[in-house]
């Protein structure tokens, strides 16, 4: 018979304290791990892009070839066919839109300072002539003026034309075209490496697609673990993970393309300019939800605001925001994703800031939330659920 357990001599104190010591420790060691991984993504992108991009493809070309593999078509063969349709569509895509977005590109660009001048003389009038509830508090709101000119002298202005280019000698002319040349030299290896990248994408793509079924079938024998509970556990992660990231980008790369579209349409029909290129940026954007569609729409706010200088526009600006976010929330999504990433819009939004501020950058916002909803069903298998047999 075994003996009761005995309890504890510590205080409640001094237990509720350690525990909160652990659970702290192992919050700082997940944080530093994902700090670390961040640190990691960073140094190895120009390899690791490449690959995450032609992944991206891959889940996105798979079910088409599985199709026309079922139909008959070796694999291999249908592979290429899948290749060479999509390439045809990406080029006719390109064709019909690029020239667009490149005309709109080079017409905001030198609407840039008319539309400043413009904002710039909204806000003087309001100033000028301000709200009478903003009068109120708008000497302390303005920062008082200071005493004194700001004119320079006689003698800075001397400075400054004796500091011209002209009057410099060669020594101190070299260290500046060294500088510029490394700099140049740096670009020139950043641009290999990108096109380097971009070749090799189609040829990832290609072989994840033909080692499809041998991937799928034999990944579990390379887990450096003997066969035991663990690696079967380890095993299940992994394909929850990848689940996941099939399920995110499969679905958000197409629910993004509709909501470009969408957005295209409802700008065009409201007359704003500019409206091929923000639905183009709205297709990268939106792959982040919630955050993607808001700096579209306040792109859109400003620019309709800056061209026709009324408050009608701007609100069938949000009228075509709600209406592309009613249907993405009621049709789009649930056709494309139904209910295969189960997260709350606030899990979403928590998730995005933190891949991007411990990930960094875009893509630490795109995978924070494919990471997220794996953490969540590992957290419902082991700690939030009793494990099932």
């Amino acid at each position: 018979m075994s003996a009761p357990a005995q309890p504890s001599n510590q205080p409640p104190v001094i237990r509720l304290a350690l525990t909160l010591l652990a659970v702290a420790a192992i919050a700082g060691v997940i944080v530093g791990a994902v700090w670390g991984l961040g640190k990691v993504l960073g140094l190895l992108a120009p390899v690791l892009w490449p690959l995450a991009v032609a992944g991206v493809l891959a889940y996105l070309l798979d079910p088409v070839v599985d199709w026309i593999e079922r139909r008959g078509v070796p694999r291999t063969r249908a592979i290429f066919l899948v290749f060479f349709f999509a390439a045809g569509l990406l080029l006719a895509v390109l064709a019909s839109i690029v020239p667009r977005v490149v005309v709109e590109t080079k017409q905001l660009a030198g609407k840039v300072p008319e539309y400043s001048q413009r904002l710039q003389v909204w806000g003087q009038d309001k100033l000028d002539n301000p709200p009478t509830l903003v009068k109120q508090f708008l000497p302390f709101l303005l920062p008082k003026p200071t005493e004194g000119g700001t004119e320079p002298n006689d003698a800075t202005k001397a400075d400054q034309q004796d500091s011209s280019p002209t009057s410099r000698t060669f020594a101190s002319v070299l260290p500046g075209v060294t500088e510029w040349l490394g700099k140049q030299v740096d670009k020139a290896v950043l641009l290999f490496g990108i096109l380097a990248g971009l070749a090799l994408i189609p040829v990832y793509a290609f072989y994840f697609l033909l080692e499809k079924r041998g991937i799928t079938e034999n990944w579990t024998a390379y887990l450096p673990l003997r066969d035991s509970k663990l690696k079967d556990e380890l095993a299940f992660a992994l394909r929850e993970v990848n689940d996941q990231l099939i399920a995110f980008f499969r679905g958000q790369v197409l629910v993004a393309m509709c909501d470009a579209v969408l957005y295209t349409v409802g700008f065009l029909a409201i007359g704003l300019n500019y409206a091929f290129l923000l639905g183009f940026v709205a297709v990268f954007l939106t792959m982040i939800p919630f955050i993607g569609a808001f700096i579209v729409v306040a792109s859109a706010l400003v620019l309709s605001f800056v061209q026709f200088g009324d408050v009608l526009h701007p609100l069938l600006v949000l009228v075509v925001f709600g209406v592309v976010q009613g249907l993405e929330g009621f049709v789009i999504q649930p056709k494309i994703l139904g209910d295969r990433m189960r997260l709350h819009p606030l899990a979403i939004i928590i998730a995005v800031m933190a891949g991007t501020t411990l990930l960094g950058g875009l893509l630490g916002g795109i995978l924070g939330i494919p990471l997220a909803a794996a953490l969540r069903v590992l957290m419902f298998r082991y700690v939030w659920k009793r494990p099932m047999a």
